[in-house]
């Protein structure tokens, strides 16, 4: 086990010091706080924090690193986790990595130290230094959403042929001018979505313009600016697909402050469905992932993982479901 006093060797200071860095009981210089985090990395030492139980040799605590407060399906899947987690007798550490991979990186160095016996990550465009800081330490990882090229056991929704589904729809009803508002860069729901929509619109022989497809950064704001981006070109779309629901009311809004009207202005359908899609004016139409199975899957992947920590990772795909509503064109049902 890495001590403390393996840190201080490593980086060339006294245990005083690393423990000041660490522990923050006194101020300590940049370049030697530089030193210590440094070598903290590299000898892969976890901060006491929770000791574990002397006899099962963990915390059943599971750390799941997520940007569960920005983004509302997060949440919704989030609240299955807790509840597999709990029947099974373990208990939930909640960190926010923002989709940041320097603040994903302190995520999953906080639950480290609290001595978690997993960790689920719904990981950032950049998740590499996390993945193996949680190597380094022998604690298993779950990927959750956006699956990475790993060895890990990850699960997530299929989003390529799903999002062609949407494209499909829209040309179902006259459409052939379609956009699109994608996601955050480097993220792997958001390349395949992408990589769908382009499908959608070769399915039907219509050519991909660059034009059309505007990123809106899985946030709302960026989403309402996109709606923006897309009226002031000389052939705007007639119709649009949003990447994820927060950055549908982003859309949505920007649509409104435009002074058109959904769907005879502008049909829109999107990815995620959530719990007041069907209270909008008009109702949205949404492709649902199945969240309450994504969250007890996770758990059931973890369980196993910690039950026989050398099984073959597994890699979990499921399928959505197409809601229809009034956003796309559909009648009242």
């Amino acid at each position: 086990m890495v001590t403390m006093a393996d840190v201080a060797r490593e980086a060339g200071v006294s245990v005083s010091t690393v423990s000041h860095v660490l522990n923050r009981t006194r101020p300590v210089r940049q370049e030697t706080e530089a030193l210590v985090r440094a070598a903290v990395e590299r000898t892969g030492y976890i901060q006491d924090g929770i000791a574990r139980s002397m006899v099962t040799g963990g915390t059943t605590t599971v750390g799941v690193a997520m940007s569960a407060i920005s983004n509302p399906y997060f949440g919704e899947v989030l609240q299955a986790i807790e509840r597999t987690l709990a029947a099974a007798g373990y208990s939930l550490l909640l960190v926010d990595t923002h989709d940041d991979p320097d603040l994903e990186l302190k995520a999953i160095e906080s639950v480290l130290a609290r001595r978690v016996d997993a960790i689920v990550l719904a990981p950032s465009s950049e998740p590499g230094r996390s993945l193996a800081r949680a190597a380094r330490a022998g604690v298993p990882v779950i990927i959750l959403d956006r699956l990475v090229r790993a060895p890990l056991d990850q699960v997530g929704s299929y989003n390529t042929a799903p999002t062609a589904q949407l494209v499909d729809h829209l040309v179902g009803h006259g459409h052939h001018r379609i956009a699109m508002i994608s996601g955050r860069d480097g993220l792997a729901t958001t390349e395949e979505r992408v990589k769908g929509y382009r499908r959608g619109l070769r399915d039907h022989g219509i050519a991909f313009a660059p034009e059309l497809l505007v990123g809106g950064d899985g946030s709302d704001d960026v989403a309402e600016q996109a709606v923006a981006r897309l009226l002031r070109l000389e052939d705007p779309p007639t119709a649009v697909v949003v990447g994820n629901n927060l950055m549908t009311i982003g859309a949505m809004r920007g649509l409104r402050a435009a002074g058109l009207r959904v769907p005879s202005d502008m049909a829109l359908v999107a990815f995620d469905d959530f719990s007041w899609s069907d209270l909008f004016h008009p109702r949205l139409t949404t492709m649902a992932q199945p969240t309450t199975e994504l969250g007890e899957r996770t758990v059931e992947l973890l369980l196993a993982r910690l039950a026989d920590p050398d099984r073959p990772p597994q890699r979990v795909r499921l399928r959505t479901s197409l809601v229809l509503r009034e956003s796309c064109g559909c009648p009242p049902g």
